[in-house]
């Protein structure tokens, strides 16, 4: 199977507030007050936990077709903490991003718990943001 490339552009309409077009879709990043924005969107690391939920939504269905179960409803809870000293610049002892992302998955379905287990690895496996996540991924950023 031949790659997929995804595109995504935009531009900066405030210092906090930015303004991203993929495919037809228009994605609104700002930051809340408490961190200078307006509070017009989610801001970045919300859609990093957002995408990952996402990702992880679709390939639990995907899989669990595949293993010949059914999730009647699937909830996901995403929470990331970090330090903010680096992004503000007031210190660079820890890292910019998170310290830990912890994910709650809580299906219902009538599979058994053996068969969880083996869904739950096969997600964990194959979900893109968790690759990009949990691997080093080359970026390359120009001017």
């Amino acid at each position: 199977m031949s790659d997929l490339n995804f595109y995504v552009k935009g531009v900066s309409e405030t210092p906090t507030k930015f303004i991203a077009e993929a495919r037809n879709f228009q994605i609104i990043v700002d930051e809340p007050p408490t961190l200078g924005g307006a509070d017009h969107g989610p801001n970045p690391v919300e859609y990093l936990l957002a995408s990952y939920a996402g990702c992880l939504n679709v390939m639990g269905h995907l899989i669990a077709q595949e293993l010949g179960f059914s999730i009647d409803k699937l909830e996901i809870e995403v929470s990331g903490n970090l330090n903010p000293a680096r992004l503000f610049g007031t210190s660079f002892t820890e890292r910019a991003g998170f310290k830990q992302i912890v994910i709650k998955l809580k299906p219902q379905t009538n599979a058994d718990r053996t068969l969880l287990e083996k869904w739950l690895e096969e997600v964990e496996n194959r979900c893109p943001v968790n690759d990009n996540l949990s691997q080093p991924t080359p970026i390359a950023i120009t001017l």
